[in-house]
This record gives structure tokens, sequence and C-alpha cells, in this order.
């Protein structure tokens, strides 16, 4: 795992990837490929990243990449080479010295916390380090919300192979029983999502393609899971494209509930009027770029 200093603050990525399953006014954590497809005897790849309110638009600040992993088709790390730390963006070039495909990711996981101290309340984002040095166990009135995030993309240097879809167990995943960087559009593709390594049943997810300041409509399409986490759908033209979901499913107007994906229930938990929403003690998101190649 690198930890690389950059500009964007660790707080403001978490809230950023906490809401990967964004509406269309939020702004979008991403990080975007040159290519996902190189056949090369010496295949590279510039990766952007960044923080935008237009998807894929560079218009806001650069996304911080501590936590960014590379992982190559023989398992091994791969460093990141001419690491760019930009005003809007930060950029960096992956060399895939081996065929196949590499998992490109920046995996987070962050604590939230309020508390009451000598009649006060206190607020705190961190990671579970500082919080245990930081916020008192006996903290009054103690509201916690831990968050895993992950982001991600998959880039394949001449043949794909499956050796890095293989999930960790940890957090919510997709798990491309189609290969991501074999994609077309007018062809049925098959993901499968999992949380902590089971079955993401009943699970919305959200996709959208690129180039919507070009549109004038985000042209999102929202589908959900089946029972066995898994969805066959189509993808009628092709482009970059963000997929993102988030567990546990909040209802419109009322606080997460305990279900979600393999639970009963999960729609969310009524609360009586006037009471702010509760805040989940676990929030989990997912996010990746995915391209689909023409027919």
């Amino acid at each position: 795992m690198m930890t690389l200093p950059m500009t964007l603050p660790k707080a403001l990525v978490a809230l950023a990837l906490a809401g990967a399953a964004f509406g269309a006014q939020a702004h979008k954590p991403w990080i975007l490929p040159s290519s996902t497809v190189v056949e090369a005897k010496e295949a590279w790849v510039t990766v952007d990243a960044a923080v935008s309110e237009g998807l894929f638009d560079i218009d806001h600040v650069p996304l911080r990449l501590d936590g960014l992993t590379i992982t190559g088709p023989d398992g091994a790390s791969v460093t990141p080479e001419n690491v760019s730390n930009g005003k809007l963006r930060n950029t960096f070039d992956v060399k895939m010295a081996r065929s196949g495909t590499y998992r490109i990711a920046l995996v987070n996981q962050n604590v939230m916390a309020s508390y009451k101290a000598g009649g006060e309340t206190k607020r705190f984002r961190g990671t579970e380090e500082t919080f245990r040095k930081e916020v008192p166990a006996n903290a009054e009135e103690l509201r916690v919300t831990r968050t895993t995030s992950r982001l991600e993309t998959f880039v394949t240097a001449n043949e794909p192979d499956t050796a890095v879809l293989k999930p960790t167990g940890t957090g919510l995943e997709l798990v491309p029983v189609t290969h991501p960087n074999e994609l077309r559009a007018g062809e049925k593709a098959t993901w499968r999502f999992l949380l902590d390594g089971q079955p993401a049943a009943n699970l919305p997810f959200s996709l959208i393609p690129g180039g919507v300041r070009y549109r004038g409509t985000l042209n999102e399409t929202r589908q959900s899971t089946d029972a066995k986490g898994e969805i066959t759908f189509t993808i009628p033209a092709a482009g970059m494209y963000l997929v993102s979901a988030a567990w546990p499913v909040q209802a419109r107007g009322e606080g997460a509930g305990p279900g979600g994906p393999g639970a009963q229930g999960g729609q969310g938990q009524a609360r009586p009027a006037g009471q702010p929403p509760q805040q989940p003690a676990r929030r989990v998101t997912y996010a990746a770029t995915v391209e689909v190649l023409p027919e």
C-alpha cells in the first residue's frame, strides 16, 4: 500500500467516497485510465485521479492517493511511476511489465464520531488508530460510524486474465463474471456484488456514462442485484462508465436501518417525526471505472 503526499484532506476523501452512490449534483471521486486494454510489448497507462462535479471532468480538486494499491496479474504490488500532484487532478503512470489484468484501487477505512466533553459536542474524523488515541472510550453520548470505501479500475496488457478479480472478502466488492475489460456495447454482461465475501442481495447500484457536459443529461441507469447478488444486463453504448453502490441501503426520508444485502428488510427504519436520521454504525461504498468497447 502506498502513502503519498497529496493535497486533498483525508476527511474530504472519506466524505466523497462515502457518497460514492452519488446523485446528479454531488461531487464525484474517480480514477480514469488512459486506456483499459493496451496491446504492446511495453505496455503503459496513465491514470487521472480527481473529485469533480461533472463525471470525469477536471473541475474541482485532485483526489488524494493515500491507500493506493496496484496489483499485477502475478499478485505482486506495482509501484506507480511519474506521480504528479496538480491543482485539479493527480496523475500517475503504471508500467505493465507482464501480460494480464491489473487492479488499480484506492481503499480507505475511516471513523467518524460525535460525543460530548465538558458539556460541548465534539466531532472526530480520522483513522481507527487516531480514534483510539483521541476519543475517550467512555465518552458521553458517543456515536461512531465506520466507513470502508473502495474505488478502483482494471487495465489489461495484451491478454486478459482473472487472477486479480478474486474478492478480498472485506467490504463491498464487484466480482465481474464478465471480465471488466471485455465489456462490449449491445452484449450481455454479468456482475456479482459481494459484501464481506457474501452475496449482496437486492443491492441497488448506479451506472453513469462519461461525457455528461456534452449531453446535458446524466443518463444514469439504476439496477439492483438478485438474491444471489448478481445481475445480467446490456449496456447500449460504448464509452467510459462509473459504477457505484453503497450499503446499508437508505430509504428516502428515513434513517438507514440495520438491514442490507443478505438481510431481511434493509430499506431503513422509520423514525419519529422531527428527529434527524441516525447514522449507521457502518457504511460501505464501492465505485469503479469501466470501459465499454464498441460492438
